[in-house]
């Protein structure tokens, strides 16, 4: 689903459209159609949100690059090994 897409289904959830490019050619809601201006504000907001959590895309692919039964095992076998590789990952892609 594109940006667009979601940032009108973000101002309006139940709405039924279709967008043609860029443009929505067809609109077939009750509620009324959001201006040009309220999408391209709601397409920064998303886009912001979407960029602020990198961080958390980067480390849930580390994570899941150790799996879950490895880390499981760590967990039962090192406790300690395991809080430090975590901890690593969370080190390589703080929190902003």
């Amino acid at each position: 689903m594109s940006i667009r897409s979601n940032a009108i289904l973000a101002l309006i959830p139940n709405a039924n459209f279709t967008l043609y490019g860029n443009k929505i050619a067809i609109w077939d809601s009750e509620e009324e159609q959001p201006t040009e201006e309220a999408i391209k504000v709601k397409e920064q907001e998303l886009e912001k949100e979407y960029a602020d959590k990198e961080y958390q895309r980067k480390r849930l692919e580390e994570y899941n690059a150790i799996g879950l039964g490895e880390q499981l095992d760590m967990i039962y076998h090192d406790m300690d090994g395991w809080k430090a590789r975590i901890k690593s990952v969370k080190d390589k892609y703080p929190k902003p």
